[in-house]
């Protein structure tokens, strides 16, 4: 499973073309793709008109959408961030610990133009789709 995050999304609804939004529009078909809650919540607050956010919710219905609020996922990415930071890398938001260590608890790889997940990469060993190095054999 891939978790597709917010920052790929967004640019994906605003028509953007970036490695990471070409990559999901070639592998919707193709890969197991998901989603956090929390991704859902964020992208769908960022959408202006009524009819966009019916659309855009249920299109990302379609998909695999994880519920994330258990209290073993709140204190692992609490445990993460602490291990980051002694790592000298310090994640500025909470909601991508939460994601991130949601991910490396489920074995899930993940999608996203963030640099925020960098060190959840290269420090705890989360699993990335690089676009331009993904080969899903």
């Amino acid at each position: 499973m891939i978790i597709v995050d917010t920052t790929v999304w967004v640019d994906y609804i605003r028509g953007t073309a970036t490695p990471h939004t070409i990559w999901l529009e070639s592998n919707l078909i193709s890969e197991r793709l998901g989603l956090t809650d929390l991704i859902l919540c964020e992208v769908l607050q960022g959408v202006t008109n009524d009819d966009q956010f019916n659309a855009v919710q249920g299109e990302l219905l379609k998909l695999a959408v994880f519920e994330t609020g258990t209290v073993e996922l709140a204190i692992q990415a609490a445990a993460n961030y602490r291990k980051l930071r002694a790592a000298g890398r310090t994640v500025r938001r909470t909601i991508d610990c939460l994601i991130a260590t949601f991910c490396l608890i489920k074995g899930h790889a993940l999608l996203h133009n963030d640099r925020d997940f960098d060190p959840f990469e290269d420090v705890l060993g989360l699993k990335v789709v690089h676009p331009e190095k993904w080969n899903s054999n």
